[in-house]
């Protein structure tokens, strides 16, 4: 190890507290940590599911990882109660900055003898010039990539045009590709190019730098130690819905269960994206979830296409589109513009800001520049349609299981009743993270109906071996989530509604490397945390105060698929619980 093999991260006056921080050097994630012996520099991926550990939070002398919780000590790397340890590179400080020796980190990457090739991979038949498009139903995309898979096997071949994808649902295939990214692995090239073209280019489809860049300011504003502050915005707008199906209740009205969901998280994430109170559930103002709802759809739609006709003719469905985006556009422009001003006038409290939208106005670039307000209007565009749809649809998708199961909805009640038994709503955070039993009914919808049965679709960077399998540079991967997670080899009773499997009180197959709803590596969803306490809260804030009943057959109720899959055909009628 020579001076010469140390390479600058960062400044020490970029480093605001004692960390976790999430740093790269030459495209390898590292974290930062400093501690009373001075600064230490582990490897950037958690040994379990490859989460940022710069993601994480100091607890004393522990480094936490936000996914699962799995504690390192801060000095030597060590895993508390595990085997793990941590790989602690070589740190300096000089002249007011921090130097890392990453030359051991790069000599652990070891290379996988490939045995077979995409020819030798089974698939459906494919066509000249269309590939296997024409046999794709874009509304059930999933379940065709699903019917394969239980044909073909965990890994087989397709072809979108002449575009070669292998798509895989061996859960440690899927976690070494997942955690193979930014580096091995990045998004399908289409969905930059999609997504640039709808205005809509933010975080989500960013690589590289850019992507490490803004990632760090959505996770700011989405941190677990930032969750206590949040809580009362989500309080407040539970307690308004719980109000709204009263009346609804009172009606005998039927209720589209997803749209009132909708209205939930819609009013969630503007509130705390962009501390802006739209209150769409007591206004009844649906208008930005119908704009919402013409993108993916739209998306999916150009993803697979063979010719892109949208950029030649604009149909009817592309002029509704151009405007739904316009006026969303304006809408957003409108809250930049307001909170310039503000922070104009209170300079201050770029310091410190309370949500992302004031993060990203207040933010600059790597050479020292605001954002341009077309990556400032993409990450609240990103913002809008994730916290919107999946954890909407994931609650939707609890109500129809729930519907089934009478015990589970005695057990939710139970447990409501007992946690906060004067209040309609969790009274504070800490209660709302001992609804065990809600918790465990969100994972086991997520895991029975993920809302993204095709946990991602990459781009090999280079020419990379999967598993077994040579893959050529530019080679698309698909992963799957349900099959692994709905398989007897990794759950016992997997075709089953079974919530207590999650409070460890099933005997038999439980791997949760193969329960996958926030995908794994790097890109987990930054808003699994505040994803799971919206679940949480709203499943006992519902079953404590009313009954459910489902309006139609459990068959007629459907899955869709556009970039999310929801529920189609599901309809309740709420009554007013009546406590003896």
């Amino acid at each position: 190890m020579t001076r010469d093999s140390f390479i600058r991260i960062a400044g020490l006056d970029e480093l605001h507290g004692d960390g976790p921080h999430a740093l790269s050097a030459n495209e390898f994630d590292i974290a930062a940590v400093h501690t009373p012996s001075g600064w230490r520099v582990f490897e950037g991926h958690c040994p379990h599911q490859g989460a940022l550990l710069g993601e994480g939070e100091l607890d004393g002398d522990k480094l936490v990882c936000r996914n699962h919780r799995w504690r390192f000590s801060v000095e030597s790397g060590q895993r508390e109660d595990g085997p793990e340890c941590l790989f602690s590179c070589p740190v300096i400080e000089q002249d007011r900055a921090l130097f890392v020796d990453i030359s051991k980190l790069s000599r652990q990457a070891t290379s996988t003898v490939a045995t077979r090739t995409l020819e030798d991979l089974p698939g459906p038949p494919a066509l000249p010039f269309v590939g296997n498009t024409h046999q794709l139903n874009l509304k059930k995309l999933h379940l065709n990539f699903e019917h394969w898979a239980a044909r073909y096997g965990p890994v087989y071949l397709i072809r979108r045009g002449s575009v070669p994808m292998v798509v895989i649902s061996d859960p440690v295939w899927s976690n070494q590709v997942l955690r193979s990214r930014p580096e091995a692995f990045r998004r399908d090239s289409s969905f930059h190019e999609i997504f640039s073209e709808m205005g809509i280019d933010g975080v989500f489809s960013a690589e590289g730098s850019a992507w490490r860049r803004q990632r760090k300011l959505v996770m700011s504003a989405l941190a677990q130690r930032h969750l206590h502050g949040l809580y009362p915005k989500l309080q407040t707008v539970a307690a308004r819905l719980k109000k709204r199906w009263e009346m609804l209740a009172e009606a005998g009205t039927p209720v589209d269960i997803v749209a009132e969901l909708q209205r939930f998280t819609v009013d969630v994430t503007t509130l705390i994206t962009f501390g802006h109170d739209v209150n769409s559930v007591e206004k009844g103002d649906d208008i930005i979830q119908r704009k919402l709802e013409l993108v993916f759809p739209e998306f999916i739609f150009r993803l697979f296409a063979l010719i892109p006709l949208w950029r030649f003719i604009r149909l009817p469905k592309d002029r509704r589109l151009d405007r739904a985006l316009s006026e969303l556009r304006a809408w957003l422009s409108r809250l930049v513009a307001a909170e310039r001003a503000r922070l104009a006038a209170e300079p201050e409290r770029a310091a410190a800001p309370s949500n992302l939208l004031e993060a990203m106005v207040s933010a600059r670039d790597e050479e020292g520049r605001p954002f341009r307000d077309e990556v400032i209007f993409g990450n609240l565009m990103t913002m809008l349609l994730g916290g919107e749809d999946t954890t909407a649809y994931t609650l939707s998708w609890a109500i129809h299981e729930l519907c089934q199961s009478k015990e589970w909805v005695s057990e939710l009640r139970q447990e409501a009743d007992a946690l906060f038994p004067h209040s309609d709503v969790p009274g504070n955070i800490e209660i709302a993270h001992k609804l065990a039993r809600a918790g465990a009914v969100a994972n086991e919808t997520m895991r029975l109906r993920p809302v993204a049965p095709i946990a991602a679709i990459l781009e090999a960077n280079f020419e990379t071996v999967v598993g077994d399998v040579r893959v050529p540079a530019g080679t698309r991967v698909v992963v799957l989530s349900r099959p692994a997670a709905c398989s007897a080899d990794h759950f016992a009773e997997a075709q089953s509604f079974r919530p207590g499997r999650w409070l460890g009180e099933a005997e038999g197959a439980h791997d949760l490397s193969a329960h996958i709803p926030f995908g794994s590596g790097p890109r987990i969803c930054p808003g699994r945390s505040l994803a799971l306490l919206e679940m949480k809260l709203l499943l006992a804030m519902l079953y404590k105060n009313f009954d459910v009943e489902r309006l139609g057959k459990t068959e007629d109720v459907t899955e869709v698929f556009a970039f999310t899959m929801f529920p189609v055909g599901l309809n309740v009628r709420l009554h007013r619980r009546h406590i003896a």
